[in-house]
């Protein structure tokens, strides 16, 4: 991926980006996105972009394997992502789904995976320890807790489901505290040119509905220019 495309998808929320998906590809109807509301560790921050990192957890009951299996598969978890390329995002189901409790993102994880250098991370599980995450990796996830439970992980670099996304190991990533979606590779190439695109057409209608004793006539103008534009 180009810098220019990254520094780019950084700024932009991810609605800017669904609909600049759309825009690349001349029609409506992308739907690889999260369904449903999620929170964020931190809203008035950037987006986090990255190539996905998946991995499993489980922490409402304690793991029926044995400890030193768990132990190892922790150990080969924590090495998977240390060997992240850049950017990265982490992508963990917690496969108690609605009944998750176990706090998997905390003070102490999220440093650590900052410090491999991922950029954030987006689980449909819950979160802890607000006020004391690093600063530069928010967290998207369901819910908040005080506790990690039996926390342990399950699967890693296998597909997960998170908010009804599904998302494949390395698939590109953007999510911010309105949700996530995966980006097309094959729309890769075409993403700038189409997210400056929806910039400049959207301001047409936007500074038009700005400027003082806008009406319906400044509207209809407005909003020709729009269409032109966008087509």
């Amino acid at each position: 991926m180009k810098q220019t495309l990254l520094d780019l998808l950084r700024q932009v929320d991810t609605p800017t980006v669904c609909n600049a998906i759309e825009v690349a590809e001349g029609k409506r109807g992308f739907d690889d996105f999260t369904r449903g509301t999620v929170l964020s560790s931190a809203p008035k921050n950037g987006a986090i972009v990255g190539y996905a990192r998946t991995a499993k957890i489980k922490a409402a009951a304690p793991p029926a394997e044995d400890a030193e299996v768990i132990r190892a598969r922790r150990t080969e978890y924590y090495r998977y992502m240390s060997q992240c390329s850049d950017p990265a995002v982490a992508v963990i189901e917690d496969q108690d789904g609605d009944a998750a409790i176990g706090a998997y993102w905390g003070e102490i994880n999220t440093t650590i995976h900052k410090g491999f250098g991922l950029s954030g991370a987006l689980t449909n599980g819950v979160m802890r320890d607000l006020g004391d995450l690093p600063d530069g990796f928010p967290v998207i996830a369901r819910s908040i807790g005080p506790s990690h439970g039996f926390v342990h992980v399950t699967e890693i670099d296998t597909p997960v489901t998170v908010f009804g996304l599904t998302v494949r190991p390395d698939d590109l990533v953007h999510a911010d505290r309105h949700g996530a979606l995966v980006i097309p590779g094959i729309l890769i190439d075409k993403l700038e040119d189409a997210i400056t695109k929806l910039i400049e057409t959207e301001r047409i209608i936007l500074d038009a509905a700005r400027m003082p004793d806008f009406d319906f006539k400044d509207f209809e103008i407005a909003w020709a220019r729009f269409e032109k534009a966008r087509t």
